[in-house]
């Protein structure tokens, strides 16, 4: 049974930064992709940074510039550092882990104030 446990989230104003973590009970490398998604009320959850197992990173365009993804293979940990925040980042962040079956967390709770 694969386990994502998220931690990080929290309140912030618009303008700071939030690292977001994910521990995992498997091997990271196991998964053929990690990554992080996000639902805001009443959104479809979105995918908004990948990393492959190769090490192939992506982004939604709405965080390029401002999220960085990145993990830690002796610790089986992801992180998502977050600068930069705006009103429109408030969501719950979910881990996401995908092999031929897709994993998520229970997600944290991000709040970003204008």
């Amino acid at each position: 049974q694969v386990q994502l446990v998220e931690s990080g989230g929290g309140l912030v104003q618009a303008g700071g930064s939030l690292r977001l973590s994910c521990a995992t009970s498997n091997a990271i490398l196991s998964f053929g992709r990690m990554g992080w998604g996000r639902q805001a009320p009443g959104k479809q959850r979105e995918l908004v940074a990948s990393i492959t197992s190769g090490g192939r990173i992506d982004y939604a365009d709405s965080v390029k510039g401002r999220f960085t993804i990145s993990r830690d293979n002796t610790k089986n940990t992801l992180t998502l550092q977050m600068n930069s925040l705006k009103p429109e980042d408030t969501a719950i962040y979910y881990c996401n882990a995908a092999t031929w079956i897709e994993y998520w967390g229970q997600g944290t709770q991000v709040i970003v104030s204008s």
